[in-house]
Protein backbone atom coordinates (compact mmCIF):
# COMPACT_ATOMS: atom_id res chain seq x y z
CA UNK A 1 0.00 0.00 0.00
CA UNK A 2 1.40 3.41 -0.98
CA UNK A 3 1.95 6.07 1.63
CA UNK A 4 -0.93 8.09 0.14
CA UNK A 5 -3.34 5.20 0.66
CA UNK A 6 -2.00 4.70 4.18
CA UNK A 7 -2.59 8.37 4.90
CA UNK A 8 -6.08 8.19 3.41
CA UNK A 9 -6.92 5.34 5.79
CA UNK A 10 -5.08 6.69 8.84
CA UNK A 11 -6.53 10.21 8.82
CA UNK A 12 -10.22 9.20 9.15
CA UNK A 13 -9.32 6.65 11.82
CA UNK A 14 -7.35 9.24 13.77
CA UNK A 15 -10.12 11.84 13.41
CA UNK A 16 -12.72 9.41 14.72
CA UNK A 17 -10.72 8.34 17.80
CA UNK A 18 -12.52 10.54 20.34
CA UNK A 19 -15.87 9.09 19.25
CA UNK A 20 -15.23 5.35 19.51
CA UNK A 21 -12.06 4.77 21.51
CA UNK A 22 -13.28 5.83 25.02
CA UNK A 23 -16.36 3.61 24.84
CA UNK A 24 -14.33 0.68 23.52
CA UNK A 25 -11.76 1.02 26.28
CA UNK A 26 -14.50 1.24 28.94
CA UNK A 27 -16.00 -1.99 27.62
CA UNK A 28 -12.59 -3.66 27.72
CA UNK A 29 -11.92 -2.42 31.27
CA UNK A 30 -15.30 -3.77 32.41
CA UNK A 31 -14.36 -7.12 30.91
CA UNK A 32 -11.02 -7.11 32.77
CA UNK A 33 -12.72 -6.34 36.08
CA UNK A 34 -15.34 -9.03 35.43
CA UNK A 35 -12.53 -11.56 35.19
CA UNK A 36 -11.46 -10.63 38.73
CA UNK A 37 -14.73 -11.99 40.10
CA UNK A 38 -14.06 -15.52 38.87
CA UNK A 39 -16.75 -18.19 38.77
CA UNK A 40 -18.34 -17.06 42.04
CA UNK A 41 -19.37 -13.65 40.68
CA UNK A 42 -23.13 -13.42 39.96
CA UNK A 43 -24.21 -10.11 38.41
CA UNK A 44 -27.71 -8.73 38.81
CA UNK A 45 -29.68 -7.67 36.85
CA UNK A 46 -28.86 -10.56 34.51
CA UNK A 47 -30.59 -13.49 32.81
CA UNK A 48 -30.00 -15.64 35.87
CA UNK A 49 -30.91 -12.97 38.43
CA UNK A 50 -33.47 -10.69 36.74
CA UNK A 51 -34.12 -7.06 37.61
CA UNK A 52 -37.25 -7.88 39.61
CA UNK A 53 -35.12 -9.79 42.14
CA UNK A 54 -32.59 -7.00 42.68
CA UNK A 55 -34.10 -5.56 45.87
CA UNK A 56 -35.01 -8.97 47.26
CA UNK A 57 -31.44 -10.24 46.89
CA UNK A 58 -29.92 -7.00 48.15
CA UNK A 59 -32.00 -7.13 51.32
CA UNK A 60 -31.79 -10.87 51.98
CA UNK A 61 -30.26 -11.69 55.40
CA UNK A 62 -27.85 -14.17 53.77
CA UNK A 63 -26.35 -11.43 51.56
CA UNK A 64 -24.49 -10.00 54.53
CA UNK A 65 -20.84 -10.85 53.85
CA UNK A 66 -18.80 -7.83 52.90
CA UNK A 67 -15.17 -8.67 52.19
CA UNK A 68 -14.08 -12.15 53.21
CA UNK A 69 -14.16 -14.68 50.39
CA UNK A 70 -14.42 -12.34 47.40
CA UNK A 71 -11.49 -11.87 45.04
CA UNK A 72 -12.99 -8.49 44.17
CA UNK A 73 -12.40 -7.38 47.78
CA UNK A 74 -8.63 -7.45 47.25
CA UNK A 75 -9.07 -4.81 44.56
CA UNK A 76 -11.35 -2.59 46.64
CA UNK A 77 -9.09 -2.85 49.68
CA UNK A 78 -6.18 -1.90 47.44
CA UNK A 79 -8.00 1.23 46.26
CA UNK A 80 -9.25 2.19 49.74
CA UNK A 81 -6.02 1.62 51.66
CA UNK A 82 -4.87 2.39 54.26
CA UNK A 83 -7.24 0.95 56.82
CA UNK A 84 -9.74 -0.80 54.56
CA UNK A 85 -10.14 -3.43 57.29
CA UNK A 86 -12.05 -0.89 59.45
CA UNK A 87 -13.83 0.95 56.63
CA UNK A 88 -17.52 0.88 57.51
CA UNK A 89 -18.49 -0.58 54.14
CA UNK A 90 -15.91 -3.38 54.38
CA UNK A 91 -16.26 -4.55 57.97
CA UNK A 92 -17.92 -7.93 58.34
CA UNK A 93 -21.13 -8.05 60.41
CA UNK A 94 -20.48 -8.23 64.14
CA UNK A 95 -19.69 -6.10 67.20
CA UNK A 96 -16.99 -4.02 65.47
CA UNK A 97 -19.29 -3.15 62.60
CA UNK A 98 -22.12 -2.30 64.99
CA UNK A 99 -19.82 -0.06 67.03
CA UNK A 100 -18.48 1.73 63.96
CA UNK A 101 -21.92 2.20 62.38
CA UNK A 102 -23.33 3.55 65.63
CA UNK A 103 -20.47 6.04 65.93
CA UNK A 104 -21.01 7.24 62.36
CA UNK A 105 -24.72 7.80 63.00
CA UNK A 106 -23.93 9.65 66.21
CA UNK A 107 -21.40 11.93 64.49
CA UNK A 108 -23.78 12.72 61.64
CA UNK A 109 -26.55 13.49 64.16
CA UNK A 110 -24.42 16.13 65.90
CA UNK A 111 -26.09 18.72 63.67
CA UNK A 112 -29.78 19.23 63.02
CA UNK A 113 -30.97 20.16 59.53
CA UNK A 114 -30.68 23.96 59.99
CA UNK A 115 -27.15 23.56 61.38
CA UNK A 116 -26.21 21.28 58.45
CA UNK A 117 -27.56 23.87 56.00
CA UNK A 118 -25.63 26.67 57.69
CA UNK A 119 -22.38 24.69 57.70
CA UNK A 120 -22.62 23.71 54.02
CA UNK A 121 -23.60 27.24 52.96
CA UNK A 122 -20.70 28.75 54.91
CA UNK A 123 -18.10 26.33 53.49
CA UNK A 124 -19.44 26.74 49.95
CA UNK A 125 -19.31 30.52 50.31
CA UNK A 126 -15.72 30.39 51.55
CA UNK A 127 -14.47 28.24 48.65
CA UNK A 128 -16.35 30.43 46.15
CA UNK A 129 -14.63 33.48 47.67
CA UNK A 130 -11.30 31.80 46.99
CA UNK A 131 -12.34 31.19 43.37
CA UNK A 132 -13.24 34.85 43.00
CA UNK A 133 -10.02 36.11 44.59
CA UNK A 134 -8.33 36.44 41.20
CA UNK A 135 -10.93 38.93 40.04
CA UNK A 136 -11.82 37.10 36.80
CA UNK A 137 -15.48 37.06 35.77
CA UNK A 138 -15.04 34.00 33.53
CA UNK A 139 -13.01 30.94 34.49
CA UNK A 140 -12.69 27.32 33.32
CA UNK A 141 -12.95 24.84 36.19
CA UNK A 142 -13.27 21.13 36.91
CA UNK A 143 -16.34 20.69 39.06
CA UNK A 144 -14.99 17.84 41.19
CA UNK A 145 -11.91 19.92 42.01
CA UNK A 146 -14.12 22.83 43.10
CA UNK A 147 -16.39 20.65 45.22
CA UNK A 148 -13.77 18.62 47.07
CA UNK A 149 -12.45 21.43 49.33
CA UNK A 150 -16.05 22.32 50.26
CA UNK A 151 -16.84 18.85 51.57
CA UNK A 152 -13.40 18.47 53.15
CA UNK A 153 -14.17 21.55 55.26
CA UNK A 154 -17.73 20.41 56.00
CA UNK A 155 -16.74 16.99 57.31
CA UNK A 156 -13.69 18.23 59.20
CA UNK A 157 -15.86 20.69 61.11
CA UNK A 158 -18.48 18.01 61.69
CA UNK A 159 -15.94 15.59 63.17
CA UNK A 160 -13.71 17.99 65.12
CA UNK A 161 -16.19 20.73 65.97
CA UNK A 162 -14.07 23.58 64.67
CA UNK A 163 -13.24 25.20 61.30
CA UNK A 164 -10.87 23.27 59.08
CA UNK A 165 -7.29 24.64 58.88
CA UNK A 166 -5.98 25.08 55.35
CA UNK A 167 -3.19 22.53 55.92
CA UNK A 168 -5.70 19.89 57.06
CA UNK A 169 -7.96 20.68 54.11
CA UNK A 170 -5.06 20.13 51.71
CA UNK A 171 -4.32 16.76 53.33
CA UNK A 172 -7.97 15.69 53.08
CA UNK A 173 -8.43 16.77 49.47
CA UNK A 174 -5.09 15.21 48.51
CA UNK A 175 -6.19 11.90 50.06
CA UNK A 176 -9.71 11.97 48.56
CA UNK A 177 -8.47 12.96 45.11
CA UNK A 178 -5.89 10.19 45.16
CA UNK A 179 -8.51 7.58 46.12
CA UNK A 180 -11.05 8.60 43.49
CA UNK A 181 -8.40 8.99 40.77
CA UNK A 182 -7.11 5.48 41.40
CA UNK A 183 -10.67 4.11 41.51
CA UNK A 184 -11.25 5.65 38.07
CA UNK A 185 -7.83 4.36 36.95
CA UNK A 186 -6.69 7.79 35.80
CA UNK A 187 -3.70 7.68 38.17
CA UNK A 188 -1.86 5.13 40.27
CA UNK A 189 -2.46 5.32 44.00
CA UNK A 190 -0.04 7.51 45.97
CA UNK A 191 0.31 5.91 49.40
CA UNK A 192 2.65 8.53 50.82
CA UNK A 193 -0.02 11.17 50.18
CA UNK A 194 -2.60 9.06 51.97
CA UNK A 195 -0.26 8.22 54.83
CA UNK A 196 0.32 11.92 55.50
CA UNK A 197 -3.37 12.28 56.35
CA UNK A 198 -3.23 9.15 58.51
CA UNK A 199 -0.32 10.60 60.48
CA UNK A 200 -2.17 13.89 60.95
CA UNK A 201 -5.30 12.13 62.21
CA UNK A 202 -3.32 9.84 64.50
CA UNK A 203 -1.64 12.87 66.10
CA UNK A 204 -4.88 14.83 66.29
CA UNK A 205 -6.69 11.97 68.06
CA UNK A 206 -3.83 11.62 70.56
CA UNK A 207 -3.50 15.33 71.39
CA UNK A 208 -6.89 16.91 70.69
CA UNK A 209 -9.54 14.24 70.06
CA UNK A 210 -12.96 14.92 68.54
CA UNK A 211 -15.75 15.94 70.91
CA UNK A 212 -17.63 12.72 70.11
CA UNK A 213 -16.25 9.39 71.34
CA UNK A 214 -14.68 7.28 68.59
CA UNK A 215 -15.38 3.51 68.32
CA UNK A 216 -14.12 1.83 71.49
CA UNK A 217 -13.58 -1.50 69.73
CA UNK A 218 -10.88 0.09 67.54
CA UNK A 219 -7.28 0.80 68.52
CA UNK A 220 -6.03 4.43 68.23
CA UNK A 221 -4.46 3.63 64.84
CA UNK A 222 -7.70 2.04 63.67
CA UNK A 223 -9.66 5.08 64.86
CA UNK A 224 -7.52 7.22 62.57
CA UNK A 225 -8.20 4.80 59.70
CA UNK A 226 -11.91 4.91 60.53
CA UNK A 227 -12.08 8.71 60.25
CA UNK A 228 -9.94 8.69 57.14
CA UNK A 229 -11.98 6.03 55.34
CA UNK A 230 -15.50 6.94 56.41
CA UNK A 231 -15.43 10.74 56.47
CA UNK A 232 -12.33 12.00 54.67
CA UNK A 233 -12.48 9.44 51.90
CA UNK A 234 -16.00 8.12 51.25
CA UNK A 235 -18.04 11.11 52.47
CA UNK A 236 -15.84 13.70 50.76
CA UNK A 237 -15.56 11.71 47.53
CA UNK A 238 -19.24 10.78 47.25
CA UNK A 239 -20.56 14.25 48.00
CA UNK A 240 -18.04 15.84 45.63
CA UNK A 241 -18.99 13.39 42.89
CA UNK A 242 -22.71 13.91 43.52
CA UNK A 243 -22.36 17.68 43.33
CA UNK A 244 -20.17 17.48 40.22
CA UNK A 245 -22.85 15.39 38.51
CA UNK A 246 -25.60 17.75 39.64
CA UNK A 247 -23.87 20.93 38.51
CA UNK A 248 -22.74 19.37 35.22
CA UNK A 249 -26.34 18.29 34.51
CA UNK A 250 -27.50 21.85 35.21
CA UNK A 251 -24.67 23.28 33.11
CA UNK A 252 -25.52 21.14 30.09
CA UNK A 253 -29.27 21.89 30.29
CA UNK A 254 -29.68 25.70 30.10
CA UNK A 255 -33.48 25.56 30.44
CA UNK A 256 -33.11 23.76 33.78
CA UNK A 257 -30.59 26.35 34.98
CA UNK A 258 -32.81 29.25 33.86
CA UNK A 259 -35.75 27.82 35.82
CA UNK A 260 -33.61 27.31 38.92
CA UNK A 261 -32.21 30.85 38.83
CA UNK A 262 -35.63 32.39 38.09
CA UNK A 263 -36.99 30.87 41.32
CA UNK A 264 -33.97 29.93 43.49
CA UNK A 265 -36.13 28.85 46.44
CA UNK A 266 -38.24 26.34 44.54
CA UNK A 267 -37.02 23.40 46.61
CA UNK A 268 -39.46 20.99 45.01
CA UNK A 269 -38.06 21.56 41.52
CA UNK A 270 -34.44 21.45 42.69
CA UNK A 271 -35.16 18.17 44.49
CA UNK A 272 -36.52 16.76 41.23
CA UNK A 273 -33.35 17.87 39.45
CA UNK A 274 -31.30 16.08 42.12
CA UNK A 275 -33.39 12.92 41.79
CA UNK A 276 -33.10 12.99 38.01
CA UNK A 277 -29.33 13.44 38.23
CA UNK A 278 -28.81 10.59 40.70
CA UNK A 279 -31.07 8.34 38.62
CA UNK A 280 -29.29 9.05 35.33
CA UNK A 281 -25.80 9.02 36.89
CA UNK A 282 -25.78 6.70 39.95
CA UNK A 283 -22.79 7.27 42.22
CA UNK A 284 -22.19 3.54 42.62
CA UNK A 285 -21.27 1.33 39.70
CA UNK A 286 -21.28 -2.10 41.31
CA UNK A 287 -21.73 -3.06 44.97
CA UNK A 288 -20.82 -6.58 45.99
CA UNK A 289 -22.05 -8.79 48.82
CA UNK A 290 -20.94 -12.31 49.72
CA UNK A 291 -23.64 -14.82 50.62
CA UNK A 292 -23.07 -16.55 53.98
CA UNK A 293 -25.87 -19.07 53.33
CA UNK A 294 -27.86 -20.27 50.36
CA UNK A 295 -30.59 -17.94 49.08
CA UNK A 296 -33.41 -20.22 47.89
CA UNK A 297 -34.59 -20.01 44.31
CA UNK A 298 -37.99 -18.71 43.26
CA UNK A 299 -40.28 -18.88 40.28
CA UNK A 300 -38.03 -16.68 38.11
CA UNK A 301 -34.83 -16.96 40.11
CA UNK A 302 -32.19 -19.62 40.46
CA UNK A 303 -30.92 -20.46 43.94
CA UNK A 304 -27.79 -18.55 44.96
CA UNK A 305 -25.26 -20.83 46.69
CA UNK A 306 -23.44 -19.85 49.87
CA UNK A 307 -20.12 -18.21 49.13
CA UNK A 308 -21.37 -16.51 45.96
CA UNK A 309 -20.37 -12.92 45.22
CA UNK A 310 -23.50 -10.99 44.29
CA UNK A 311 -22.65 -8.04 42.05
CA UNK A 312 -25.36 -5.40 42.21
CA UNK A 313 -25.11 -3.28 39.05
CA UNK A 314 -26.71 0.07 39.91
CA UNK A 315 -26.39 1.42 36.38
CA UNK A 316 -28.28 -1.47 34.80
CA UNK A 317 -30.83 -1.50 37.61
CA UNK A 318 -31.72 2.20 37.43
CA UNK A 319 -31.57 2.21 33.61
CA UNK A 320 -31.47 5.95 33.03
CA UNK A 321 -32.78 6.76 29.56
CA UNK A 322 -30.41 9.65 28.78
CA UNK A 323 -33.25 12.20 28.48
CA UNK A 324 -32.89 14.70 31.30
CA UNK A 325 -36.43 15.46 32.48
CA UNK A 326 -36.86 16.46 36.15
CA UNK A 327 -40.62 16.74 35.74
CA UNK A 328 -40.96 13.00 35.17
CA UNK A 329 -40.87 12.77 38.98
CA UNK A 330 -44.18 14.66 39.28
CA UNK A 331 -46.33 11.81 38.00
CA UNK A 332 -46.37 8.39 39.69
CA UNK A 333 -46.82 6.83 36.26
CA UNK A 334 -43.62 8.36 34.86
CA UNK A 335 -41.58 8.37 38.06
CA UNK A 336 -38.75 5.75 37.77
CA UNK A 337 -39.48 2.68 39.85
CA UNK A 338 -35.90 1.38 39.92
CA UNK A 339 -34.18 4.07 41.96
CA UNK A 340 -32.05 3.46 45.06
CA UNK A 341 -29.50 6.32 45.21
CA UNK A 342 -28.57 5.55 48.83
CA UNK A 343 -28.94 1.76 48.84
CA UNK A 344 -31.76 0.02 50.69
CA UNK A 345 -32.49 0.04 54.45
CA UNK A 346 -32.06 -3.73 54.80
CA UNK A 347 -28.41 -3.80 53.71
CA UNK A 348 -26.09 -1.03 54.85
CA UNK A 349 -27.73 2.05 53.35
CA UNK A 350 -25.76 5.28 53.07
CA UNK A 351 -25.58 6.81 56.58
CA UNK A 352 -26.08 10.30 55.08
CA UNK A 353 -29.28 9.40 53.22
CA UNK A 354 -31.43 11.55 55.53
CA UNK A 355 -29.77 14.84 54.65
CA UNK A 356 -27.59 14.29 51.55
CA UNK A 357 -30.15 15.76 49.14
CA UNK A 358 -30.79 18.70 51.47
CA UNK A 359 -27.10 19.58 51.69
CA UNK A 360 -26.72 19.19 47.90
CA UNK A 361 -29.59 21.65 47.52
CA UNK A 362 -27.85 24.19 49.78
CA UNK A 363 -24.52 23.88 47.95
CA UNK A 364 -26.12 24.08 44.49
CA UNK A 365 -28.19 27.11 45.41
CA UNK A 366 -25.10 28.98 46.66
CA UNK A 367 -23.11 28.16 43.50
CA UNK A 368 -25.96 29.18 41.19
CA UNK A 369 -26.43 32.42 43.12
CA UNK A 370 -22.84 33.39 42.33
CA UNK A 371 -22.20 31.85 38.91
CA UNK A 372 -23.74 30.95 35.63
CA UNK A 373 -22.45 27.44 34.91
CA UNK A 374 -22.11 26.21 31.34
CA UNK A 375 -20.60 23.15 29.71
CA UNK A 376 -20.70 21.18 26.47
CA UNK A 377 -18.66 18.14 27.52
CA UNK A 378 -19.64 14.48 27.66
CA UNK A 379 -21.46 13.58 30.87
CA UNK A 380 -20.89 9.97 31.89
CA UNK A 381 -21.53 8.10 35.12
CA UNK A 382 -17.86 7.61 35.95
CA UNK A 383 -17.00 11.28 35.28
CA UNK A 384 -13.30 10.70 34.52
CA UNK A 385 -13.01 14.24 33.09
CA UNK A 386 -13.93 15.69 36.54
CA UNK A 387 -16.66 17.85 35.00
CA UNK A 388 -15.10 20.67 32.92
CA UNK A 389 -17.26 23.82 33.07
CA UNK A 390 -17.22 27.54 32.45
CA UNK A 391 -18.08 29.65 35.51
CA UNK A 392 -19.24 33.21 34.80
CA UNK A 393 -19.82 35.52 37.75
CA UNK A 394 -23.35 36.88 37.92
CA UNK A 395 -24.89 38.89 36.40
CA UNK A 396 -23.89 36.80 33.42
CA UNK A 397 -24.85 35.69 29.95
CA UNK A 398 -24.17 32.34 28.34
CA UNK A 399 -20.63 32.00 26.93
CA UNK A 400 -20.11 32.39 23.21
CA UNK A 401 -20.89 29.33 21.12
CA UNK A 402 -17.26 29.21 20.01
CA UNK A 403 -16.08 28.86 23.63
CA UNK A 404 -18.44 25.94 24.26
CA UNK A 405 -17.40 24.28 21.01
CA UNK A 406 -13.76 24.59 22.06
CA UNK A 407 -14.61 23.06 25.45
CA UNK A 408 -16.37 20.13 23.76
CA UNK A 409 -13.51 19.63 21.30
CA UNK A 410 -10.91 19.68 24.06
CA UNK A 411 -12.89 17.22 26.19
CA UNK A 412 -13.24 14.76 23.31
CA UNK A 413 -9.55 14.77 22.54
CA UNK A 414 -8.52 14.58 26.19
CA UNK A 415 -10.59 11.38 26.39
CA UNK A 416 -8.29 9.62 23.91
CA UNK A 417 -5.06 9.50 25.97
CA UNK A 418 -7.07 9.26 29.20
CA UNK A 419 -8.83 6.13 27.96
CA UNK A 420 -5.53 4.46 27.14
CA UNK A 421 -4.13 5.51 30.53
CA UNK A 422 -7.19 4.05 32.27
CA UNK A 423 -6.79 0.75 30.46
CA UNK A 424 -3.08 0.46 31.22
CA UNK A 425 -3.21 1.66 34.85
CA UNK A 426 -6.41 -0.26 35.59
CA UNK A 427 -4.87 -3.49 34.34
CA UNK A 428 -1.69 -2.84 36.31
CA UNK A 429 -3.62 -2.14 39.52
CA UNK A 430 -5.67 -5.32 39.10
CA UNK A 431 -2.45 -7.31 38.87
CA UNK A 432 -0.83 -5.43 41.76
CA UNK A 433 -3.90 -5.95 43.95
CA UNK A 434 -3.86 -9.66 43.18
CA UNK A 435 -0.18 -9.76 44.09
CA UNK A 436 -0.65 -7.99 47.43
CA UNK A 437 -3.94 -9.76 48.30
CA UNK A 438 -4.62 -7.29 51.12
CA UNK A 439 -8.06 -8.64 52.00
CA UNK A 440 -7.24 -12.32 51.52
CA UNK A 441 -4.11 -12.13 53.66
CA UNK A 442 -5.89 -10.16 56.38
CA UNK A 443 -8.55 -12.81 56.86
CA UNK A 444 -6.05 -15.63 56.51
CA UNK A 445 -4.04 -14.06 59.33
CA UNK A 446 -7.10 -13.82 61.53
CA UNK A 447 -7.82 -17.51 61.00
CA UNK A 448 -4.26 -18.33 62.09
CA UNK A 449 -4.67 -16.12 65.17
CA UNK A 450 -7.97 -17.83 66.05
CA UNK A 451 -6.27 -21.24 66.01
Amino acid sequence: MSRWWRAAVALPVAASLPYWLPASVIALRVRIFDLVNGDTGLPTPSDRLPIGEFRYLYGHPAANGRSAGAALSDLFWYWLSPGAQVHQEHLEPGPRYDDVAKTTRRLLARLDRPAWAELVARCTHRIADELDAGGRRVRWVRLRDVMMPIWAEVYYELVFGEPCPRAARDLITGNADDVVSSLKCTRLRHMRRRNRLTAYLRDRIATNPPPERLPGTLSPDEQAYYLQGTFFNTAVVQMSEAMAHLLLAIATHPAVQDRLTADPFDDAYLDRVIDETLWQYPLFGIAHRITTAEIPGGEDRAAVPAGSVLLFDYTRYQQGDGRFDPDRWLDPHTRPQHYIPFGIPANRPCPARGFASMTMRVCAREMLRRYRIDSSVAHTRSLPNRGPCVFTSRPATRPATAALRLLRWRDRWEAVPRSVIQLVLGSWMVLDARRLRLCTNYFAGREVDAR
